[in-house]
């Protein structure tokens, strides 16, 4: 019997050589969607390779459209006997790599489950939660890394190259019909995703409605789109309330995969930092972010930066009493009425400019 050779376990792999990579990535939605630039990486400069992502059931509900991946829902509500049904479900199974990209004690003892020769891991300075200690190479550090730049480094390790990144998100026409019941051919469509998962990223449902009056105003159709959460129902209720003109609220009446297709049908996306605003960016749809509690420049819709209404440093300085460029990489400034800082003014002038081109 010919002995194995460790040296044939390590990259660079001739593009010819199939390869079983693993992915674990959980959540959250926004960050899971961020990966598919990096699936779409590896698709295209490895077709040959087969890639197994585990992810959270919601997140799966998102990705449903993704295709040439293995997806393995990982349950977290079910509590420590997920770890153990994952294990036996990868039972015999062994991945030449694994994508280890969530820092989290809940991610690392789900990758202890994962049998993998390489198992790349953040840098150290990014690193925590004991993610050390569940793999054995690292990305690069780089500062001032945007959140999907930093996972697409994740491929090099395994000898490919980082390009732009692309999602190629399909969208089905079956998705696209509850869309189509609201917009006609030819309407331009505003989509408002007014609700982050962190209520202190939120803007106000007042200015929400100044926004909505002044888009219809324009002609544009104006929609609501967010979660069954009560904070996300209360918020589209209000916004629909102050609103002076038609504003239509879709807010807990759509599918992923739906929301998916509405927010590739708009114009423009109005959103805080959330799912939804990298969702869109996913789809291709010009985002007008509303930072001022996080940072764009590390977690803002990665085509859309510029669109963005960008106060952090004036919530920097003004709620840390720091300049930002003193503040940790990707310090959260989540502050009652940090978000008030973003004036509606300052969202016309974005959108008027998004209008006009």
């Amino acid at each position: 019997m010919a002995q194995h050779n460790p040296a044939l376990d390590r990259p660079p792999w001739t593009s010819d050589q199939a390869r079983e990579i693993a992915i674990l990535r959980l959540s959250a939605l926004g960050d899971v969607s961020h990966v598919v630039a990096v699936v779409r990486a590896i698709q295209r400069q490895r077709p040959n390779w087969r890639i197994t992502w585990i992810t959270g059931r919601l997140e799966r509900r998102l990705l449903q459209a993704i295709e040439g991946v293995e997806f393995i829902e990982f349950n977290k509500a079910a509590g420590i006997s997920e770890y153990f049904r994952l294990r036996r479900q990868l039972a015999g199974r062994r991945f030449d790599a694994l994508l280890h990209m969530q820092l989290a004690a809940r991610a690392n003892l789900a990758s202890a489950m994962i049998r993998a020769g390489i198992r790349i891991g953040f840098d150290a300075t990014r690193s925590r939660e004991l993610h050390s200690l569940f793999i054995n190479q690292r990305i690069a550090h780089k500062s001032g890394q945007h959140v999907v730049d930093a996972l697409m480094s994740f491929i090099e390790p395994l000898g490919l190259k980082v390009q732009a990144p692309r999602w190629d998100w399909p969208v089905s026409l079956a998705d696209q019909a509850l869309i189509n019941k609201h917009v006609s051919p030819g309407q331009q469509l505003l989509v408002i995703s007014p609700c982050s998962s962190h209520p202190l990223r939120n803007w106000s449902s007042d200015r929400y409605a100044a926004v909505a009056d002044y888009a219809v105003a324009k002609g544009m159709v104006v929609i609501l789109v967010g979660g069954p959460s009560d904070i996300e129902q209360q918020m589209g209720q209000d916004i629909v309330k102050k609103a002076r003109q038609l504003v239509v609220n879709m807010i807990a009446q759509d599918t992923l995969p739906e929301l998916m297709a509405t927010l590739q049908r708009a114009d423009v996306v109005i959103a805080p930092d959330s799912g939804p605003a990298h969702f869109a960016n996913a789809v291709g749809t010009p985002v007008i972010g509303l930072y001022a509690a996080t940072d764009p420049q590390r977690s803002g819709p990665y085509n859309s930066i510029a669109l963005c209404v960008n106060k952090y440093a004036q919530a920097a300085s003004s709620f840390v009493g720091k300049p930002a460029g003193q503040l940790r990489w990707g310090k959260k400034i989540e502050k009652p009425g940090v978000m008030d800082l973003i004036a509606v003014d300052d969202v016309l002038n974005k959108l008027e400019h998004v209008i006009a081109t």
